[in-house]
């Protein structure tokens, strides 16, 4: 059933023998155990400790925590295995998806920007040297989706962006780059590919409607391409495949219809049969809609490992779901053939990471190697370099806009429009005491300052206006119901506006202020530059600006480089649009 000696194990006879002594030596709890991924919830030892003594875990993940803390965290994790197990981290943009003091170096679309397999070779190799350097041996990445659809959210700045042959050929540099760390693996997501349902499998159903040629033309090119370059790994989606589940099992019905997860139509008929794919599947995290919505915890567990999933992410609550999963073993609705199968490849990753030869202190290393091993200057400069070769000139319809000079526009506005604040960015803020340092609108005035421009912030009629009610005042509604000026009036205070888009996922906020300048309706009145430093859809919302800059996000040196590129004119933006960003819209080209 599973390929030892084949990739990605590629063992020798020793290790396979590890591997089946270690099996045949485990009890039903800690064949269980080794199913389970668990997002770690504290640094505490002896929490640590229940569970790896009392739920015998495969894997662990954990929430973002300074360098030090999480090699400490995980050295007490390898300290009480019983088996050395996955420490998984979200590698995705760099080393600050391992810990909070890691270097980023830059997301999927910000890469594929640049159009250089170079450097997601490099991402993969930069940002899991930090992560190996905690003690961490499996990336959650690299984001293989492909984006079709621009309203999903879910992955747009993610992925390698819409072009599957990029897709494939930078989602394969990535894995190789990072198999550039000795004993690091990489678990591809999220299979069978997002990118097609504007829909977030964190809230709602995801399907993929492609037929069975189109995936095979382009979400089987990527994971083809893949497989061949040795990908270790497998994250499930909870993302439904109707076409091809149907294609490898006509009697299926809409109602039976899984996502990926909980279908053995797509993760064991195509992905292992179909594909050949050897390695181990990990399911994406278990407390998404796309896969609770279909039927009770209770079945989902077990359905999911007879799907074909090998590892299942995250505990609900710990002992139930481990009762859960135990009961089913116990009670055959696991097999045993489907419990040895899972648990050879889980076992038979590890030993080809050489896990299983390490000693306890070995599997982490020495605190002491720490500090020069996170921030170094190799990828700050790859972060600098990507940084300069990503910017891109999207639309460009008032051709004498550029270059940006203080001689041609010493007074520039910058109109700050941002996304909803909801979710975890609103956590994260309240947990910060609502301290971020300066916004993105504050960085881009101090640059374009430091350039001898006197640049300044757009104050909107609400803004006026909350100032009032915290000053005490009644609020003055004039402001904003009847506070409109002259067209001169409005422009002669400015040369040039820059409506900076701050919007890292969905549609931008406007304050909708009657005669407001949050949305540039004075296009035509003076001269004016939209910049997406997120999401770079924000064409669909602001479809008549005539001049629109991609920069992917709002780094200190991404910023840089836009100041640059601004000044220098339009034939100095080198970036290319790894996506549509005119969102398939006729009047976004106009």
């Amino acid at each position: 059933m599973v390929d030892l000696k084949a990739k990605p194990y590629c063992l020798s006879d020793e290790d396979c023998n590890w591997v089946e002594e270690t099996i045949r030596g485990m009890s039903d709890e800690e064949k269980v155990g080794q199913l389970f991924f668990q997002l770690t919830a504290s640094h505490d030892e002896a929490y640590l400790r229940e569970l790896m003594e009392k739920y015998h875990l495969g894997g662990c993940r954990y929430n973002p925590a300074p360098g030090a803390a999480i090699q400490e965290q995980n050295r007490k994790l390898q300290k009480y295995a019983k088996i050395p197990i996955f420490i998984a981290c979200n590698t995705e943009a760099g080393g600050d998806g391992a810990c909070a003091d890691g270097t980023p170096i830059g997301a999927g679309i910000k890469i594929a920007a640049t159009g250089k397999e170079e450097y997601a070779r490099a991402l993969g190799k930069m940002a899991n040297a930090e992560a190996a350097a905690l003690g961490c041996n499996m990336a959650f990445a690299p984001v293989c989706d492909i984006l079709y659809n621009w309203q999903n959210t879910e992955i747009i700045s993610r992925s390698f962006g819409g072009d599957p042959e990029r897709v494939a050929r930078m989602s394969a540099a990535y894995l190789n780059g990072a198999h550039e760390n000795p004993g690091f693996a990489c678990a591809a997501k999220h299979f069978p590919g997002n990118g097609l349902d504007f829909r977030d499998a964190h809230i709602s159903n995801n399907v993929n409607s492609f037929s069975v040629e189109e995936w095979d033309a382009t979400y089987g090119l990527v994971y083809r391409t893949l497989i061949e370059n040795g990908l270790d790994a497998v994250m499930g989606g909870h993302i439904m495949l109707p076409a091809y589940a149907k294609a490898l099992n006509p009697a299926l019905t809409d109602e039976e219809m899984m996502p990926a997860t909980l279908s053995h139509e797509i993760m064991t008929g195509l992905l292992r049969d179909r594909l050949g794919f050897n390695g181990m599947v990990v399911t994406d995290a278990s407390h998404m809609v796309g896969m609770t919505n279909r039927m009770t915890r209770a079945e989902m567990l077990p359905r999911s490992i007879n799907a074909g999933c090998d590892m299942f992410l995250f505990f609900n609550d710990p002992e139930e779901d481990f009762a859960t999963m135990l009961s089913a073993y116990r009670s055959g609705i696991i097999s045993e053939e489907r419990m040895t199968e899972a648990l050879t490849r889980i076992l038979g990753l590890k030993a080809h990471l050489g896990l299983h030869k390490k000693t306890k202190e070995e599997l982490v290393p020495p605190p002491e190697l720490l500090a020069s091993a996170l921030g170094r200057e190799e990828c700050r400069e790859m972060h600098r370099a990507i940084s300069r070769d990503c910017i891109t000139l999207v639309k460009y319809k008032d051709r004498d806009v550029l270059p940006v000079t203080p001689e041609r526009y010493r007074r520039i506005m910058i109109v700050h429009i941002k996304g909803a604040e909801g979710g975890m960015s609103a956590l994260y803020k309240m947990l910060s005491g609502g301290k971020s340092g300066p916004n993105p609108a504050e960085v881009l005035r101090d640059k374009l300052c430091a350039k001898g421009f006197d640049a300044f912030l757009y104050e909107s009629p609400l803004d006026k206006m909350k100032e009032q009610v915290a000053a005490g005042q009644k609020p003055d509604l004039n402001i904003y119901f009847a506070g409109k000026n002259a067209i001169a009036d409005f422009t002669s205070g400015m040369d040039l506006v820059i409506t900076l888009c701050d919007v890292p996922s969905g549609r931008p906020v406007f304050g909708m202020s009657k005669g407001g300048g949050e949305v540039p309706w004075y296009v035509f009145e003076l001269p004016v530059i939209v910049v997406g430093c997120g999401q770079p859809t924000m064409l669909a919302d602001i479809p008549q600006a005539r001049t629109y800059i991609n920069t992917y996000d709002a780094k200190d040196s991404t910023f840089d480089a836009l100041v640059e590129d601004l000044m220098k004119g339009p034939e100095a933006f080198p970036g290319i649009d790894p996506i549509d960003s005119f969102c398939g819209l006729a009047d976004t080209r106009l």
